[in-house]
């Protein structure tokens, strides 16, 4: 059975507080990023993951290797504490950030080309329907 795991790493991001979810499935690490604005609560953050997790626009899978932890509760803390030391996020992430960030990009030149074409052939055929009317001699 294949595990999921879920981390969520909030970070000051000059001039915003910013969130990073980090979502792992079948070996396959797909990111989110979040501004908050001002420094959220630890209430704040758990009421924004309780409404909004499954609306968050995740980025493409890039394959990651999935390590086993253990339960030492001493060894947990130490990490939690240089995961608090740690400032910025990992490159994995970064890298998949930089996926989603291009595809959109492109999604985005895509839907203004499209209308930039839509807006190109409607001036054309007013154009088209003033010379008939004129032809009309009207």
């Amino acid at each position: 059975m294949d595990k999921v795991s879920g981390k969520l790493t909030v970070y000051f991001e000059e001039p915003f507080w910013v969130g990073v979810f980090e979502r792992v499935l079948d070996g396959k690490l797909s990111v989110c990023k979040v501004t908050f604005g001002t420094e959220p609560k630890d209430y704040e953050i758990y009421e924004f993951v309780l409404k909004n997790y499954y609306r968050l626009r995740f980025s493409p899978a890039v394959a990651t290797d999935v390590k086993e932890t253990s339960c030492n509760p001493k060894r947990a803390q130490r990490e939690v504490r240089k995961q608090i030391q740690n400032t910025g996020i990992g490159t994995k992430s970064q890298q998949a950030l930089k996926l989603q960030q291009e595809q959109l990009k492109i999604e985005r030149k895509t839907v203004s080309r499209e209308k930039r074409e839509a807006e190109k052939l409607r001036q054309f055929e007013l154009k088209q329907q003033k010379r008939k009317e004129k032809h009309r001699g009207r």
